[in-house]
């Protein structure tokens, strides 16, 4: 059996946010607590942390959660979590969202932490990219990492890039799964397919596409390669559809475009080579559909 290889460690992490100088004067006052050395342990109440508002993970599964409590109760805390101090001798949580609820449960009164020295802007970036790192996230999570470090902090795609240690395509093709239909990004939240999948199914031309080929992945298992092998079918097709697509003659313009002006919506006219056709009118509800055809029945 083959020993299982090392995992590489995930982008650049908080040390690329981290700043090593000195604090400034204006920012931090001599006699605050975040003044505290960098690599420095401290024990913290548990009762005089908040959690942070700005927290990427959306998801924490409760039987996870609920083992490493167990562990927490019997070996205590190991791994410190990560703070700033804020106002009125209390904590904001930068990272370890899990260990702290986890330790919550585990009915602990105080943790170890680094305190750091932190703006706003900072904090946001230092809560996103910690949780980038973690190889739990689900694909839809990192996804709104990204866009809220590029939104928020106002970075483009290759400041952030280096930011976390990832190539920009690799950035470009998590951002392109927020233009996907909100069924495909619950399956892909869920888990019910992969990231090679949803890569395929962003790809079709429109929603109705990517809705069908996400309900045939799940509904039949299928693999990325059946799955690439699908979308190109489907894409042929819609080809083949518009090669074979017969123009309206010209004299059909004014027409279409006058009977759109009078009904008030979207009009489609078929037409075939020997002259037969049909007209489709557009609604948008029962209402819109009610006052259409009262206009054509005046």
């Amino acid at each position: 059996m083959n020993t299982p290889q090392k995992k590489k460690a995930l982008g650049r992490g908080l040390s690329a946010l981290i700043s090593t100088s000195a604090p400034s004067e204006e920012v931090v006052a001599q006699d605050s607590p975040s003044r505290i050395e960098t690599g420095k342990i401290s024990h913290v109440k548990i009762e005089l942390i908040d959690a942070n508002p700005w927290q990427p993970r959306t998801e924490f599964e409760s039987i996870s959660l609920q083992e490493l409590s167990d562990s927490i109760e019997i070996h205590g805390l190991i791994q410190p979590i990560t703070v700033r101090n804020i106002e009125n001798g209390r904590y904001q949580l930068i990272s370890g969202e899990r260990r702290f609820r986890a330790s919550i449960l585990a009915q602990l009164t105080e943790l170890p932490a680094y305190i750091r020295t932190v703006n706003d802007q900072q904090m946001i970036e230092m809560a996103l990219v910690e949780n980038i790192q973690r190889e739990d996230l689900n694909s839809m999570e990192v996804a709104l990492s990204y866009q809220r470090l590029i939104e928020e902090c106002q970075l483009t795609q290759d400041q952030l890039s280096e930011k976390v240690g990832k190539n920009r395509s690799t950035i470009t093709n998590f951002l392109r799964l927020l233009k996907l239909p909100s069924s495909v990004q619950l399956a892909i939240r869920d888990k019910k397919i992969s990231m090679g999948h949803a890569k395929i199914i962003v790809g079709l031309p429109d929603i109705d596409k990517q809705e069908n080929l996400c309900k045939k992945v799940i509904e039949s298992e299928l693999s990325v390669r059946s799955t690439e092998s699908l979308a190109k079918k489907m894409n042929d097709e819609e080809d083949s559809k518009t090669k074979t697509k017969i123009n309206l003659p010209k004299n059909f313009d004014l027409p279409k475009k006058e009977l759109s002006k009078t009904l008030n919506t979207k009009i489609e006219i078929k037409r075939n080579i020997k002259g037969k056709g049909s007209i489709q009118i557009s609604f948008k509800n029962d209402d819109d559909f009610k006052r259409i055809i009262d206009l054509i029945n005046k």
